[in-house]
């Protein structure tokens, strides 16, 4: 692939052609056996487990805003205190633009960007944009923890912008898929969708084509969509993890509640969690979601 002026084209001559076969097979074997290496997993653990049902697919956590915010930012909800963070990663960020064909997709990826090892793709909620997923000192330095583990273990973060919630969004952002994943096929995609991304995470679900390369699908103080229970994705039993803040006003946890029963009704051996953080609000689910946790519980199951 090139990269010019902040925009990159797919490149691939006859020469490559043998090395594009090569990397798709090196990619479908490192699938078969990734598992993310730690990074600071001490530090952004769930901080204890009031609740557990369901052979712990079902979790509530301990969340406390004075030990959570207060006494994990240097200034609350602003700037997380520095040893949460690593900002050597910014050496492999880059603020790009994806010519696709449903249009020019700004964002920014951080890692390796040929052949990704797998992808974890941010897509914000209303008012948002792709400078969110990749502030590294807000959300507790959540963000700059996935930085740091995509770019450690060979991946791809992806954090865009999109044009809305809807059908042209969802497009580009399934453009965008398909442009990293053309030289590695078989590296999982996750999608982790926070507030009103949602709305874009249950329409790719509905993807054929974005449904055969996820790895999983993350909803982050999100909605819920009954049609996801006939959608691509739930057929390829890609795995669901439903974040939620007991006291979200935005979207009440009991209707997310009854959407994981939902799932779990319709098939008992399906992959979901729910992990409620009690006490926590509409973005306590970005601050506080284990990435490393949930990603290799996602790769391990079987497809």
């Amino acid at each position: 692939m090139k990269w010019r002026a902040e925009r990159w084209t797919p490149a691939l001559g006859r020469g490559a052609a043998a090395g594009l076969v090569l990397a798709c097979l090196v990619a479908a074997a490192a699938a078969a056996t990734l598992h993310l290496a730690p990074f600071k997993d001490r530090l952004f653990a769930y901080p204890g487990i009031l609740e557990s049902r369901d052979a712990g697919a079902y979790l509530v956590v301990d969340y406390r805003e004075a030990r959570d915010i207060d006494a994990r930012d240097a200034v609350p909800e602003r700037r997380v205190s520095g040893r949460y963070v690593d900002t050597a990663i910014r050496r492999l960020q880059r603020d790009l633009v994806a010519e696709t064909p449903a249009g020019p997709v700004r964002h920014f990826a951080v890692g390796r960007p040929r052949p990704p090892r797998l992808l974890t793709i941010y897509l914000h909620g209303q008012g948002g944009s792709r400078h969110q997923g990749v502030d590294d000192f807000t959300f507790g330095g959540n963000f700059n923890r996935i930085k740091n583990l995509m770019g450690r273990n060979g991946g791809l973060y992806l954090s865009p912008d999109f044009s809305d919630f809807g059908a042209r969004g969802a497009a580009q952002i399934a453009a965008l898929i398909a442009r990293y994943t053309a030289a590695s096929p078989q590296a999982p995609v996750f999608l982790a969708c926070g507030s009103m991304g949602g709305a874009l995470c249950w329409r790719l679900a509905r993807d054929p084509q974005v449904a055969a390369r996820l790895g999983g699908l993350l909803l982050l103080g999100s909605m819920w969509d009954e049609g996801f229970l006939s959608s691509a994705a739930f057929r390829h039993r890609v795995p669901v993890l439903l974040a939620h803040g007991s006291r979200d006003t935005v979207f009440p946890v009991a209707r997310q509640e009854a959407f994981y029963r939902a799932i779990s009704e319709r098939a008992p051996a399906y992959p979901v969690r729910f992990v409620r953080f009690e006490t926590g609000t509409h973005g306590t689910p970005i601050r506080m979601v284990d990435w490393r946790e949930t990603l290799n519980w996602m790769l391990s199951v079987p497809r």
